[in-house]
């Protein structure tokens, strides 16, 4: 639906380098990346509002790279929401329906359409000016859906909202996406809207796109030591990999780990922490990979608690509150760790 080729845009302090993408009809396209990595200016080019110093921008097999914005039939909604201040919430959800002259009666039947999936019906009479956060995006978006356009760039919508509002928009987002099919390509620091939301992930640093894929695949098989340490794989080490029958054993420092990837060599090695088992004793499993070492650290992340545990090589595994109260680990004692070969990614 829509095709980056090798575009490049140079702002100064923020560029693109060689970015191309293929972002499928109906898709929901999530864009993650640090500060400055160039998620905005990949939005604000394939809205029409920077050209590109390179490369083209298709939809539909169209090239677009050059058409204006208005000529482009995208919408975009930005995380200050850029309402109309001197507009009804009414008025403003109505704007561009007007700009495109649709017939006044077909106006108020779709804003009517959308206010009620959004639940904002009762806020036609008010001022952007006297509405909450949350009410202000919902009206962002309406006035965005509401044009019918054929994709739907999201800059970071929920990230000034407060956690109960940030959940109603992620279910409202995805119902919207359900019911209309629309391509919607979304920035976001938040992995917990890529798993909600997205069918596919890009990850960008420093103007390039690193890795692309579904979400469970990026994060639990980074392709780079960057992406890894982006979606937070904490068990990350250098090793030497030997391949011996099918599989790989690598040496981390004295300590030999099994993966089910055969890559001989220099090598990098990750392991998501909620894939490794933790136990007082040792268990039988057909897992390949099994350590005995003593916690040096319990560290209480909120909902879940980390446990750092010696083999040889500090391993960190994630587990609840209830299983670290369930098998009373602390400081001190010693631990087992156990973990599939699948669950060993090498770089």
């Amino acid at each position: 639906m829509i095709k980056i080729e090798n575009i490049s845009k140079n702002l100064g302090e923020f560029f693109l380098k060689n970015v191309t993408l293929d972002i499928g009809t109906g898709e929901y396209f999530m864009i993650l990346g640090p500060t400055g990595a160039g998620k905005t200016i990949l939005l604000e080019a394939i809205a029409g509002i920077y050209n590109p110093d390179s490369g083209k921008i298709l939809m539909d097999g169209r090239d677009i790279t050059n058409i204006p914005p208005r000529r482009r039939n995208i919408s975009m909604v930005y995380q200050d929401y850029m309402l109309f201040p001197h507009l009804t919430v009414e008025k403003n959800i109505a704007f561009g329906l007007k700009l495109k002259k649709i017939p006044i009666e077909e106006i108020k039947e779709k804003i009517e359409d959308i206010s009620r999936m959004l639940n904002i019906r009762h806020l036609f009479h008010r001022f952007p000016g006297t509405l909450s956060g949350g009410e202000k995006q919902r009206v962002a978006i309406a006035r965005a859906v509401v044009t019918e356009p054929n994709a739907l760039l999201l800059d970071e919508p929920l990230s000034a909202l407060d956690t109960k509002t940030r959940e109603d928009l992620r279910h409202e987002l995805k119902k919207i996406h359900s019911v209309t099919g629309i391509t919607i390509i979304h920035v976001t620091h938040s992995f917990e809207e890529v798993f909600s939301l997205g069918d596919s992930v890009a990850v960008m640093s420093e103007g390039m796109i690193v890795q692309v894929g579904r979400p469970d695949d990026v994060f639990r098989r980074p392709n780079c030591e960057f992406v890894a340490n982006f979606v937070g794989v904490e068990n990350l080490f250098k090793g030497n990999s030997t391949i011996n029958n099918g599989i790989s054993d690598i040496d981390i420092d004295g300590a030999v780990v099994v993966s089910a990837i055969c890559k001989s060599g220099d090598c990098t090695v990750s392991i998501r922490p909620e894939d490794i088992l933790i136990s007082r004793n040792k268990i039988e499993s057909s897992a390949r990979n099994s350590f005995n070492g003593k916690i040096v650290a319990v560290i209480d992340k909120g909902a879940t608690i980390k446990i750092v545990v010696d083999c040889g090589i500090p391993i960190s595994a994630i587990i609840t509150r209830r299983s670290l109260d369930d098998m009373g680990l602390r400081e001190g004692m010693s631990a087992y760790l156990t973990f599939k070969a699948s669950d060993v990614h090498l770089m």
